[in-house]
């Protein structure tokens, strides 16, 4: 997934795989943005008590963010998903609690990197004024890619809830507001969508290679033309003799959506995102044959099976620009089920 750790970054495993061993995957990406918070110390009680004011100081997000990257780091270390909930929640942990059951499959490299500890460099925090959440744009030690880190309360713990990491450029969020981001409702619509309708948009690409409600985003971004090769390749392969794959949209575990004001009046919004991905085989084939699960569908159910249904958790990071069509910039998935 998005995790703040530099080896989560380079396994992110997309959208793929199946029976004869034959898989695909899918790449991911970031985002950030600037800006300290307002003292609110003006040279009158009336200045001051307008003064905007943040979810927490620049000073306390950058506690907030090393406890993080702390117990992280921990948890890691044995898998601790219990530890790990301590400090992360949301969809992001939907892709932690994947990575640790998955773990067993991945390279010695892989496995050894994902253990080191790590700290959060580069950072830019945007406060957004009066809101109950935060951002911050880092860099993992070890890593060069940035990542949109989003903290939110949950239980009454600051928690990482998403994080997407990104190799394309972020554009400008505007900290005009007395040093202050500009949080965004996720339902205001600006430009062609909402950023409530980017999920659907962009699961419209593996759902019917955009044609739907995917005609409303950009197809153009490294994302976008990921999922459009799924779905272009999906009847080719050795696997296309003996089975079809769909894909179909799905609800995310966690649905809150993160949207913050660009400087040019856009919006960069970090939003959930899910589906399935089913292998059936074809109906001359049923009795006869059944589908061997790859290594990390044998982790959530070994069986051979007629059908395997794949559920992949993600989130994305888009940008909605006032006029023309809004793009995915980066996105991160995890496979959390095999059924």
């Amino acid at each position: 997934m998005a995790s703040p750790h530099p080896a989560r970054a380079a396994r992110t495993t997309g959208i793929a795989l199946l029976m004869l061993g034959l898989t695909s995957t899918v790449a991911l990406t970031g985002c950030g943005g600037t800006a300290d918070e307002d003292d609110g110390k003006a040279g009158t009680k009336e200045s001051a008590s307008a003064a905007p004011k943040g979810a927490v100081t620049r000073e306390q997000a950058a506690k907030i963010v090393d406890n993080y990257a702390a117990v992280n780091g921990k948890a890691n270390k044995t898998r601790n998903a219990k530890l790990l909930a301590t400090v992360e929640g949301g969809q992001l942990h939907e892709q932690s609690k994947a990575d640790y059951k998955t773990f067993g499959t991945w390279t010695k490299a892989d496995q050894s990197d994902y253990e080191k500890p790590f700290s959060y460099q580069d950072r830019t925090y945007y406060l957004p004024a009066g809101e109950d959440w935060f951002a911050v744009k880092a860099t993992a030690s070890g890593s060069k890619t940035p990542a949109l880190l989003v903290f939110d309360k949950d239980g009454g713990a600051w928690k990482l809830v998403s994080a997407v990491y990104s190799e394309a450029p972020i554009p400008a969020i505007d900290t005009n507001n007395h040093g202050l981001a500009t949080a965004v409702a996720p339902s205001t619509r600006v430009g062609a969508l909402a950023p409530d309708d980017v999920s659907a948009a962009f699961e419209d690409l593996y759902e019917t290679g955009g044609k739907k409600a995917g005609t409303a985003i950009s197809h153009t971004t490294d994302p976008a033309k990921g999922a459009l090769k799924l779905y272009n390749e999906r009847d080719k392969g050795n696997l296309a003799k003996w089975a079809t794959k769909k894909f179909f949209a799905k609800d995310p575990a966690y649905g809150t959506t993160y949207a913050l004001r660009l400087a040019d009046g856009g919006v960069l919004a970090v939003v959930p995102t899910a589906h399935t991905q089913e292998t059936l085989l074809k109906q001359q084939y049923m009795g006869s044959f059944e589908i061997t699960p790859n290594k990390e569908e044998s982790v959530y159910n070994p069986a051979k099976r007629a059908l395997v249904t794949d559920t992949f958790q993600g989130m994305t990071l888009a940008t909605l620009p006032k006029s023309g069509k809004p793009s995915v910039i980066a996105y991160e998935y995890r496979m959390t089920d095999s059924k």
